[in-house]
């Protein structure tokens, strides 16, 4: 991609245009990051971008943006421009094609406004972003308020860089964010999901959660969240604080380098699970009791799946992730039972699709915990870790989806489903071994 990148600014410079990459793509080679996208801004104009390179889209051409394919890679090329109005906090309502200066000038925080030539190895720098870089400095371009009105996005976006890349805001951005917190409700939900996703997937994505409550935002996007700030934990069981920072320190743990992540799970935390995880315990707030014992939550996992789900719908998450996420929570306290369990019932939780995920997230929860203790979870790994692999050991499925309709005379779905996991169960547990075992086992829920 890198290289492409580069032929592209060859084939504008050569025509005689000024080309550079832009934005973050400089920003993170700045910072040591591998940069995902090289975004290019040039002084040739829309049709002359049109006219050089073979393979455009016209994806923004009234805002002079171009998408360029070379190569099998997709790149952004816009033509310099200065904007003028923003009357709907998202969209400049004119723009005017000018110089590299200039669109530098209109962009949002100073570490987003690099421009970088890879042909002649400069970097053009016309708002001190690079001193910024220094600093670790996130700062508006400009009038910081004029910055927020015509995108109101930045607020969140401010939060995102300043935490995702370990740095520091100017007070003049700290204020202006602050003043303007309440604009974040002018966002379209899957904006928002977006850069919330992206604060969820940093290292330390509590931080970034941390402050959006501190800046008046949360009340705005999530106030279930907010509710969690002061809610009272059982002493007995929780000292790291109340409810909000035992959510925190879980969803932390997720990323933290010295937790013992279960090395069962191919692969690295995912947005669900992350989500899953943060919004654990978000039922405690509408649960809270108190007997002669102890603070009690009775049914909290059941009333969290529910509340879960309506913040992920009004934040338009995919239907398969918020179902995820609120089997996830759903479950989450009944990973201990599991231990008292027949095997073959606990086999059956074992077998489910989620369950490496209800793992971790139980490891998570016991991470977030003051005194912590993770005997259980290593107990718990050590039996599905001795399941998985009895499974990797199992021969071939015995009987077809296919065949199991024709015998119940149904259609396609879930119970087809589940007869081919309870089949699987009893293969595992030696009570079938052959397809016609199996065939009979189905023929006798007619």
């Amino acid at each position: 991609m890198k290289p492409t990148s580069i032929e592209i600014i060859e084939i504008l410079k050569k025509a005689g245009h000024e080309a550079y990459w832009a934005g973050g793509c400089v920003r993170d080679m700045l910072l040591g990051i591998k940069p995902k996208d090289f975004d290019i801004v040039t002084s040739a104009k829309p049709d002359e971008i049109e006219d050089l390179l073979e393979h455009t889209i016209p994806i923004g051409k009234k805002f002079g943006v171009i998408l360029a394919i070379k190569n099998d890679h997709h790149f952004e090329i816009a033509t310099f421009r200065s904007d003028s109005g923003y009357s709907d906090g998202r969209r400049p309502d004119a723009v005017e094609f000018t110089s590299a200066e200039k669109d530098a000038s209109r962009r949002d925080f100073t570490i987003n406004a690099l421009f970088y030539d890879p042909m002649e190895d400069k970097i053009m720098d016309y708002v001190n972003g690079q001193k910024d870089m220094d600093d670790k400095l996130i700062r508006f371009i400009g009038d910081p308020e004029e910055r927020i009105l015509e995108d109101h996005l930045r607020i969140l976006r401010a939060v995102r860089f300043k935490n995702n890349y370990q740095m520091q805001y100017h007070p003049d951005t700290y204020s202006a964010i602050k003043k303007h917190a309440a604009l974040v409700k002018n966002i379209s939900r899957e904006r928002i999901q977006d850069e919330l996703n992206k604060m969820i997937m940093g290292e330390i994505p509590g931080q970034s959660f941390e402050e959006m409550f501190e800046l008046g935002i949360l009340d705005h996007i999530i106030p279930e969240l907010s509710k969690l700030k002061g809610l009272a934990q059982p002493l007995q069981y929780h000292q790291e604080g109340d409810v909000w920072d035992h959510s925190i320190r879980s969803l932390n743990s997720l990323t933290d380098e010295e937790s013992d992540p279960n090395p069962l799970r191919a692969e690295p935390p995912t947005v669900a699970l992350k989500w899953a995880t943060f919004l654990h315990d978000i039922g405690k707030y509408d649960t809270f009791s108190i007997d002669n014992e102890r603070i009690r939550y009775d049914g909290h996992a059941e009333k969290g799946a529910e509340i879960a789900g309506n913040i992920l719908k009004r934040l338009a998450f995919p239907r398969k992730t918020i179902e995820k996420v609120q089997w996830l929570i759903a479950h989450h306290m009944m990973v201990v039972p599991l231990f008292e369990m027949p095997d073959g019932r606990r086999r059956h939780w074992f077998l489910q699709p989620h369950f490496d995920d209800l793992l971790e997230l139980y490891r998570a929860d016991a991470m977030g915990i003051i005194p912590m203790d993770l005997s259980a979870y290593e107990k718990l790994k050590q039996l599905y870790g001795h399941e998985i692999a009895k499974l990797k050991l199992m021969p071939k499925q015995l009987i077809s989806g296919t065949d199991i309709m024709k015998i119940l005379d149904i259609e396609g779905g879930e119970q087809v489903g589940k007869v081919i996991q309870e089949i699987r169960e009893k293969q595992l547990s030696g009570e079938i071994k052959t397809k016609k075992q199996a065939k009979e086992f189905v023929k006798a829920k007619n």
